[in-house]
């Protein structure tokens, strides 16, 4: 736990890392403090996010009727950089699993399941929302990722975190799927910045596409479907896939994000192979590598066995 950066502080860190800072008229003391009557901090990590959208960094300064901003501390843009959005309580994570929390702050690794959304995110991660579509298929240019990769440095380096206290929202909050690319290697490629002296970037990260372990998602499709409501057997695997179906018109966005490959689910995927030409057993609706690998590729994620 740690005393959050002030603004000079923030600025300073990240030009010290490498980075070019872009500040948005108002940003110093742009915050939902009042608002909310909650003070930002102790911080114990960073979230990492990507927006769904394109031109959006107005959209995180103001945030929108239902939610108000800013939405972040940082955007990122693909072509714009960093740009300085608020400075204090964020409405960027939401709330999320204090289990994950723990394991930030305690820089515990690999991150428990994130089956639980009871606590508040928004008081103690720092938050960055980088411009990408996150559907699978729009690129992180390399400048981007790698100016994210600078950013969560930044923050570690200041605080004296290791690379342990950076989670994706995917990881925090159950239902998300955010930031479209592993953050394993995200957090690989912030270890091996730290080890560099600030101002001098390492070899230019390359972002990798999340991954789903066939064998798990088998397994919750044999265990969801006849389990107690809520049961979930693989979070990750099968929010990227039902997101997937979404996409392919196979599923209703209803029935997407909670984590369990339910009957509706068996019965999208289903649809989904008959529609690359299976019929009978082999259009039961658990995923195979044929089926899956097809779907991976269409929608930005890899399979391993």
């Amino acid at each position: 736990m740690a005393t959050p950066m002030t603004a000079t502080q923030r600025i300073t860190a990240y030009i010290a890392e490498g980075l070019t800072v872009h500040e948005h008229v108002g940003w110093r003391t742009h915050n939902r403090e009042a608002a909310t009557g909650k003070v930002f901090g102790p911080v114990i990590g960073v979230l990492i996010h990507h927006t769904a959208g394109h031109n959006d960094k107005e959209i995180c300064f103001n945030g929108h009727s239902t939610l108000p901003g800013p939405l972040c501390h940082n955007w990122l843009g693909k072509t714009d950089g960093l740009w300085m959005i608020g400075q204090g309580r964020a409405n960027h994570a939401g709330l999320v699993d204090p289990d994950v929390l723990n394991a930030l702050r305690d820089e515990r690794s690999p991150l428990p399941k994130d089956d639980q959304a009871n606590a508040d995110g928004n008081d103690v991660l720092y938050g960055l929302e980088i411009e990408n579509l996150g559907d699978g298929e729009d690129p992180y240019p390399a400048a981007q990722y790698r100016d994210a990769v600078l950013w969560a440095a930044a923050h570690c380096r200041f605080h004296g975190w290791t690379e342990k206290s950076i989670a994706g929202h995917k990881e925090v909050q159950p239902g998300k799927i955010d930031p479209s690319f592993d953050m394993d290697v995200f957090r690989a490629n912030v270890r091996t910045q730290l080890a560099t002296k600030p101002g001098k970037p390492a070899p230019t990260p390359v972002p990798a596409k999340p991954k789903v372990d066939l064998s798990r998602l088998i397994s919750a499709a044999r265990t969801d479907p006849g389990a107690k409501q809520g049961h979930v057997t693989y979070m990750a695997g099968v929010n990227l896939v039902e997101n997937a179906l979404v996409r392919e018109g196979l599923l209703a966005k209803t029935y997407a994000g909670d984590g369990s490959f339910g009957t509706t689910t068996i019965a999208a995927y289903a649809a989904y192979q008959r529609r690359l030409g299976y019929t009978g057993p082999s259009a039961d609706g658990i995923p195979g590598k044929t089926t899956l690998g097809k779907l991976g590729a269409k929608y930005g994620f890899t399979v391993t066995a």
